[in-house]
């Protein structure tokens, strides 16, 4: 079944990873799993790492391994800002689980409450979700 369609941008600080219109946006905030379609009711949230989905169709989907960041739909449009939206495919592996290593690492030697404590958790959150999505 064909939903009605909307604009949807997805802006990196490189720059825009997407703008096209879709049928529905899939993605993780800080309060769960959410999917938005066209006249959804105004929001904004905060974005936590996952695969983002953006249906073209039941059939094409386009996704991202999208980190941390924020959404806002207003005005039946998506603006997803966020820091990397990397396609699966290109995703290094070997890479991140370097820089999970090394988190970990890092957060083991952090002091409580401390600004690496968070900045570790943070790249552990990301690398763990980055390979969890499949290419």
């Amino acid at each position: 079944m064909a939903h009605a369609r909307f604009p949807v941008e997805v802006v990196t600080p490189e720059g825009e990873a997407f703008a096209e219109e879709v049928e529905m946006v899939s993605t993780r905030t800080a309060v769960g799993t959410i999917g938005i379609l066209a006249r959804h009711e105004p929001l904004l949230g905060l974005l936590e790492p996952t695969e983002l989905r953006l249906y073209r169709s039941e059939e094409e989907i386009v996704r991202f391994a999208q980190a941390e960041g924020y959404i806002q739909f207003q005005d039946n449009r998506a603006l997803l800002l966020v820091e990397e939206a990397i396609a699966p495919e290109a995703l290094d592996r070997d890479e991140l689980q370097s820089r999970l290593t090394e988190a970990r690492s890092a957060l083991e030697r952090a002091p409580e409450g401390s600004e690496q404590q968070a900045r570790a958790r943070r790249e552990i959150r990301r690398c763990e979700a980055f390979l969890a999505i499949e290419p």
